[in-house]
């Protein structure tokens, strides 16, 4: 299979200003197209060897691959948390009116 030219990048953020200044911040640039905000998520994981639980907020980033790189370090000196979460999920098909439209939207990578 093809490498996935365009991805969805998930990031939680401590609450829903921090998503919002970062979906900005994101979108300005033109490294997304469009990110959308969950308000609210409750999250459960281990954190420094204990079990920890957080109320956060939830972006979901749509953007070409070759970006990533960019997006972390973006996202890294934006965000709040020590270790930010952002990870990215291929896109490997959908509606191609959306997908060139993703295209049209942010730069080059």
């Amino acid at each position: 299979m093809k490498e996935a030219s365009k991805v969805v990048v998930l990031i939680t953020t401590a609450n829903e200003e921090e998503a919002r200044k970062i979906a900005e911040l994101l979108l300005d640039q033109r490294k997304a197209a469009c990110v959308n905000i969950v308000p609210r998520v409750d999250s459960l994981f281990r954190w420094e060897g204990k079990l920890d639980s957080a109320q956060e907020s939830f972006l979901i980033v749509k953007t070409r691959a070759s970006l990533l790189p960019e997006i972390v370090e973006m996202v890294k000196r934006a965000h709040g948390y020590e270790v930010p979460e952002i990870i990215a999920l291929p896109i490997v098909s959908g509606n191609a009116d959306y997908l060139r439209w993703i295209d049209s939207e942010v730069e080059e990578g």
